[in-house]
């Protein structure tokens, strides 16, 4: 590996570091405070190829998400245009540019999923949470996502929350899985 790459994957594995770190005390840090954490990521990035993705990555785990200020400040640093670093955060589904709650909930709506019932579960879930797709209860508890595939299409329909994949949901067992999220799982 050359110094170069060693350079990088030494800044990715610093800057992963930050983000868990920031992330963890985000809440309680002032706006200031939070640029500031970004502007050292943007310190340690700034001129590196491919630098683009990973400081994403970590300014949403800084800030929980990415708000137009965020972007702009990473496109000025970075010598992007505001619309390269917006179409990045717009194409990759794991961007997201309005506050999450608590607990991301993603249904599954690739062919298995779909074919096997889950658009009835997203549609459960919506009635649950009282919320639509792409929206965050006002309790700020759960977000509610689609995406295509987990690649458990023999556990259909599946859903993930957090990072728990559930299988073979039925839209009737919705409120149960859910509860289970409200009562202090992932705390």
């Amino acid at each position: 590996m050359n110094k170069k790459s060693q350079d990088v994957v030494r800044a990715e594995s610093n800057a992963v570091a930050a983000s868990e770190a920031s992330a963890a005390c985000a809440s309680n840090a002032s706006e200031a405070e939070l640029f500031a954490r970004l502007d050292k990521v943007l310190e340690e990035y700034k001129g590196k190829s491919g630098a683009l993705i990973p400081v994403l990555q970590i300014a949403q785990g800084i800030f929980g998400y990415l708000p137009e200020s965020v972007l702009k400040r990473i496109s000025l640093s970075l010598n992007k245009s505001y619309s390269e670093v917006a179409g990045v955060v717009g194409f990759y589904s794991f961007f997201s540019t309005s506050p999450r709650g608590k607990h991301l909930v993603r249904v599954c709506l690739g062919t298995a999923c779909y074919v096997r019932g889950g658009k009835r579960v997203l549609d459960a879930l919506k009635d649950e949470l009282e919320i639509d797709v792409g929206q965050t209860t006002p309790d700020g508890n759960f977000s509610l996502e689609v995406a295509r595939c987990f690649g458990a299409c023999g556990l259909a329909p599946t859903i993930m929350i957090d990072n728990d994949v559930v299988q073979r949901v039925k839209a009737a067992k919705v409120r149960s899985i859910l509860d289970k999220y409200r009562n202090g799982k992932g705390e």
